[in-house]
């Protein structure tokens, strides 16, 4: 919808950097996938506590760390499969660059990665399904229109807004990914990969140290 309806609509009148709107928000659309697939996947972590299922997994002779990491594979691996079902849809697109799809591939996996470990981190702490989706909610929304993903990030923007979205870590996943999709970016393609693999080793140990101190 977000491509094929809000990106035709937009885009019938406008452009960005000579790109039409519909291709230019293709590589923030991907980041959106996984943004809210891969947090959401928290909740498996809420559903299976109020099953007892989790009582079981962690009394398991397995580490936690190994549970946790088993987990954020899970997820990745999941949300992995939702963009490769839209990559291939990237034909439809004329100004994607193809041979540009295996590195947006593996940023968004590193993005995911991140992604996942804050879900599972946010689970951690919740133990109702309520509390969780406001909190999640609270936290997507902001990444999400603070990553670039429906707008260039310029000097145009007001000077505070720039300041948001220059924290906004997934502001660098999406960069990187139009970066190698449409040759449009603001950083150097170094830049977006450290920042995103810092921002996932970050999150993998936060994750990993609320995991297994639950209860």
């Amino acid at each position: 919808m977000w491509l094929f309806l809000f990106g035709s609509g937009v885009g019938a009148s406008v452009s960005v950097s000579g790109i039409n709107y519909q291709d230019y928000i293709y590589p923030g659309i991907l980041a959106m996938l996984v943004l809210f697939g891969s947090v959401y996947f928290g909740l498996y972590i809420v559903w299976d506590r109020k099953l007892d299922v989790l009582k079981a997994i962690l009394v398991a002779p397995v580490s936690r760390l190994s549970i946790f990491m088993g987990k954020v594979l899970g997820g990745c691996t999941d949300v992995t499969l939702q963009i490769i079902v839209l990559f291939l849809f990237s034909f439809l697109f004329p100004s994607i660059n193809p041979w540009g799809i295996p590195l947006a591939l593996l940023l968004l996996f590193i993005t995911s990665i991140a992604l996942v470990s804050m879900g599972l981190a946010l689970g951690s702490l919740f133990n109702s399904l309520e509390g969780f989706q406001v909190i999640s909610a609270f936290l997507i929304f902001p990444l999400f229109f603070l990553s670039g993903a429906l707008f260039p990030v310029d000097d145009k923007l007001p000077f505070w807004l720039q300041g948001l979205v220059k924290l906004n870590p997934l502001t660098y996943a999406v960069d990187g990914v139009r970066g190698v999709l449409l040759n449009v970016h603001i950083f150097p393609f170094y830049v977006d990969f450290i920042v995103i693999t810092f921002f996932a080793v970050a999150m993998f140990l936060l994750g990993s140290v609320l995991f297994s101190r639950m209860k």
